[in-house]
């Protein structure tokens, strides 16, 4: 795709230290938030540029003050260029450029020889995007995790998600809650469950850790011929948190054997090799930095994350489908109905879940 405004986003490109002058541009990416473009300078230099969606992230100078930080401690121990992300200095020395209009804008240098895959082709993929954000927890397993913004708060808290989901069970302004009971309850019902890991927290238990929040297989940068794991990419979200949630939100997202909104539930189930694959890749390269509390408590990560998203989605369904993108009615129920699935399945297979973890580890 061309951009939509091309001399518009040449003029915001060379307002950084670009290898030559910008020439061309194209629209990058699958990405939803941020508006991302490929350019191309006329020495042949490519980089990302990117306009930071600020009705999200409302504090742009804060996602950067995290990136650099957590980029330049894994580039102190992997100097390979393409181990992490390099933020790219404006003219006026700053890591962002923001316009007249108020827009806020970056570089990063472009990741040569390398793909993401929206979906995994063989296991090997998923098992290298485990090796991805297992590397990441394990690079920054010393760094000091309360020293990060928390870019948007209370994001995996899932005590206040309960909370917000109770009061739109009570408010129930789009009138939806009396034919979803069953679907309310079971969230319910394991409210103690999900707020299990927060108590561990609380009680220091289980270490804060850095850690990305979003780790779909997509940002996870892969080598073009091997598909070996690079680095990891989508910074934007990395704050204080826990090790097992992102773990935890791999499983439910990549170890479904269904889209997220599949409406026959029969197609729905939370595929144990799936499991052990992602498991052997993370282990494999942060296995001895985590704590055994951690350890233990990967499985309820994996439950845990599919919980709290299961239940955003039923929340945004009671309060009329205002917050995620709907392309059909009833979608976020549907939603939520799949990570009930999911969730169900994984307790008929909590044995197992909790036992492969220890296994590897052990071998």
């Amino acid at each position: 795709k061309g951009c939509g405004d091309r001399m518009n986003i040449l003029e915001m490109a060379d307002h950084f230290r670009l290898d030559g002058a910008a020439e061309t541009c194209k629209v990058f990416g699958n990405g939803h938030i941020n508006e991302t473009y490929l350019v191309t300078t006329g020495k042949g230099t490519k980089y990302i540029l990117q306009k930071l969606n600020q009705n999200v992230f409302t504090k742009p100078e804060q996602v950067m003050e995290n990136i650099l930080a957590v980029t330049e401690h894994i580039r102190r121990k992997n100097p390979d260029p393409r181990g992490t992300l390099s933020v790219v200095e404006a003219k006026d020395g700053n890591c962002f450029f923001r316009a007249k209009d108020g827009e806020f804008w970056r570089v990063y240098d472009y990741i040569p020889d390398s793909i993401c895959l929206e979906a995994a082709v063989c296991l090997q993929d998923f098992y290298e995007s485990a090796v991805g954000f297992g590397t990441f927890q394990d690079m920054l397993s010393d760094f000091r995790a309360d020293s990060l913004y928390e870019t948007i708060p209370n994001f995996h808290n899932t005590a206040d998600r309960y909370r917000l989901f109770k009061a739109a069970v009570e408010a129930d302004k789009a009138e939806r809650a009396a034919s979803v009971k069953r679907e309310i309850e079971f969230y319910l019902d394991r409210e103690e469950d999900g707020c299990r890991l927060g108590k561990l927290l609380k009680a220091e238990k289980i270490p804060l850790r850095v850690t990305h929040n979003d780790t779909k297989l997509n940002n996870v940068m892969l080598d073009v011929v091997t598909h070996k794991a690079l680095c990891v990419i989508d910074l934007d979200t990395v704050m204080p948190g826990l090790s097992v949630n992102d773990f935890g939100d791999s499983i439910r997202f990549g170890a479904s054997t269904a889209a997220e909104d599949e409406t026959d539930l029969e197609k729905v189930w939370m595929d144990l090799n799936l499991y052990r694959t992602y498991t052997e890749g993370f282990l494999s390269s942060c296995g001895k930095s985590l704590t055994e509390c951690e350890l233990d408590s990967l499985a309820l990560g994996a439950k845990t994350m599919t919980l709290e998203c299961g239940m955003r989605f039923l929340t945004d369904y009671l309060e009329g489908d205002t917050y995620f993108r709907i392309h059909r009615p009833r979608q976020n129920l549907d939603r939520a109905r799949t990570h009930i699935k999911l969730v169900s399945d994984m307790e008929k297979k909590w044995d197992s879940m909790i036992a492969i973890p220890h296994e590897i580890a052990g071998r």
